[in-house]
């Protein structure tokens, strides 16, 4: 664990890691494509629509919710086991050798005597560990955290853990998942937006970042410039 002295009223930032540490969403998404190949395209653009607009959302869930709200067949334990397994096989590579998200390297370097960093992902936690490890970008993090626990959940143990009210702690994400997490947490929220063509998320009054260079700046104003209700 780090030792950092803090000269803010901000203490601590979770990030999360596809799409606001490092450009591996669309890794991701051609993952599930090859995946679900052989399945009817419509049922596969469905899913694949589904999965763009709910970034923060555990593999584990979707995979479910694809057999069963979309192909709407069983699904037996054995299977989905091949799956995920799968879907790892696919992605882990691609997402270590992803370019990092403009600034977010930068950033981590510049900053991490003054925070606590922190990852908050979907990803599976093992599987997250050890990309972050091959990355060589886990001595920025006193905690990397992911599924199969949800983020509401992730985000509340690390405040608990580390005694950190909602008003010392941002989350720094790209999806409604983590914006409705922020929300249900009452902390404030910043939302990477890589693209002017994704929608806004609801009710989100602070500024979209296409990238992570301005990230200070944002943190020094966000009284004024993050809302998170």
């Amino acid at each position: 664990m780090k030792d950092k002295k803090d000269s803010s009223s901000i203490e601590a930032i979770a990030f999360d890691f596809d799409g606001v540490l490092v450009e591996s969403v669309e890794i991701k998404t051609r993952a599930y494509a090859l995946l679900f190949d052989g399945e009817k395209e419509e049922a596969v653009n469905q899913f694949i629509d589904y999965h763009v607009k709910n970034g923060g959302v555990s593999r584990f869930e979707k995979i479910k919710l694809f057999y069963r709200d979309i192909l709407q067949r069983s699904l037996s334990n054995k299977r989905f086991q091949e799956l995920t397994l799968e879907f790892s096989r696919l992605v882990i590579d691609e997402v270590v050798a992803a370019p990092w998200v403009e600034g977010a390297m930068e950033f981590l370097a510049q900053s991490e005597k003054q925070y606590k960093f922190f990852i908050v992902s979907g990803t599976p936690e093992k599987e997250l560990r050890e990309i972050v490890r091959r990355r060589g970008m886990d001595h920025y993090f006193d905690e990397i955290r992911g599924s199969p626990k949800n983020k509401v959940i992730l985000l509340g143990e690390i405040m608990g853990e580390y005694h950190l009210s909602p008003g010392k702690i941002v989350f720094v994400g790209d999806a409604e998942t983590d914006w409705h997490a922020a929300q249900k947490l009452k902390i404030s929220f910043l939302w990477r937006c890589a693209s002017d063509q994704i929608p806004p998320l609801t009710g989100y009054r602070g500024p979209p970042l296409a990238s992570l260079k301005d990230l200070k700046h944002h943190l020094k104003e966000r009284i004024s410039t993050i809302s998170t209700f």
